[in-house]
């Protein structure tokens, strides 16, 4: 049995927060996107917990 994959694409993780790309890199420039991991190939990588974990930061009281 293969070992989940623990880390997501840019592409993955707009997905699952339908935006675009050029949303996603918007967010990061201004440090507001989820928590991003640089591969040393340049390529950047989200930890498969951390779309989530920063969609709980952006609740707002009821």
């Amino acid at each position: 049995m293969a070992t989940p994959r623990r880390q997501l694409t840019i592409v993955e993780v707009c997905d699952e927060l339908s935006i675009s790309r050029r949303t996603f890199y918007e967010w990061r420039a201004k440090k507001r996107a989820p928590r991003c991991i640089k591969l040393p190939n340049g390529e950047i990588r989200i930890r498969r917990l951390d779309p989530d974990n920063w969609l709980d930061t952006c609740e707002e009281a009821a």
